[in-house]
């Protein structure tokens, strides 16, 4: 089965091109982030017209997450255990989704940017990660059989080359020693980031920024990723990033990160 993870950057204005990339990729499972719109504005007909169920969940114009497949879809479950809130009111924003769509449940995430170190966001990030890693944890521990996969925009570099410079992230988001615990954490909990294999860098990414030519620069970073649980990773049998989808006139900033599993 082929799963695909790809942070759209707004589904509506990238609808064209998701529909594209659907016909030739061969994906048999896609989790869509940041749709950037209410549930009543999502395009769900590129995806009925290709026979792909869909479930989706958004709220305003910000974040939102989907799951699309070819290969069944049921258990539909919004958000996580646990998931944190932002603001004042501690509101719950539409940051994952989840589904068993061909014997695995798989989930979208959209993990909160942070901004920056000294702000309440990048706190929340943290323990948003946290309550993700109790959920994964607490699911290895109940079922060491069981097929999962955190896939999403997880907004960490884990290493040092999975961002172009590291001087230019002096102080910044995404590279702290914190957010790095955070990701790791969710390793040590039982879980194996099944794309690196088949796509080792130094020098691979899935994000550039629209500014300043990053991406013809080669100036990227790698924040989106496939965290499958034991028994799914080991069926892991091959992986790439679509660098290609990232070319060209309204593209996302993002590439699909893919990985075949052999369920």
């Amino acid at each position: 089965m082929r799963i695909a993870t790809w942070n759209v950057n707004s589904i509506r204005a990238r609808a064209e091109r998701i529909g594209a990339w659907l016909d030739r990729s061969d994906a048999d499972v896609l989790a869509i982030q940041e749709l950037k719109c209410k549930d009543a504005q999502f395009p769900h007909e590129i995806f009925d017209e290709r026979g792909y169920e869909v479930a989706f969940h958004g709220l305003n114009q910000w974040n939102g997450v989907a799951i699309a497949s070819r290969v069944g879809l049921d258990d539909v479950e919004i958000g996580f255990a646990g998931m944190p809130g932002f603001g004042e009111d501690s509101a719950l924003e539409a940051r994952a989704i989840s589904a068993v769509t061909g014997g695995v449940r798989v989930y979208s995430l959209y993990v909160p940017n942070g901004r920056e170190l000294d702000h309440p966001h990048y706190a929340y990030k943290l323990e948003f990660l946290e309550r993700l890693r109790e959920v994964a944890a607490a699911r290895v521990a109940a079922d060491g059989d069981e097929r999962f996969v955190l896939t999403g925009d997880f907004n960490v570099a884990p290493l040092d080359e999975d961002v172009w410079d590291m001087e230019a992230f002096d102080g910044a988001t995404h590279v702290s020693d914190q957010e790095r615990a955070a990701f790791q954490a969710l390793v040590d909990a039982g879980l194996t980031e099944t794309s690196r294999p088949f796509t080792p860098g130094p020098g691979v990414y899935t994000f550039w920024d629209y500014q300043k030519l990053r991406f013809p620069k080669k100036e990227g970073m790698r924040i989106d990723f496939q965290l499958a649980s034991p028994a799914l990773a080991q069926t892991a049998t091959a992986g790439m990033i679509d660098r290609e989808e990232r070319k060209g006139k309204g593209a996302s900033d993002h590439a699909p990160v893919i990985v075949d599993y052999d369920v």
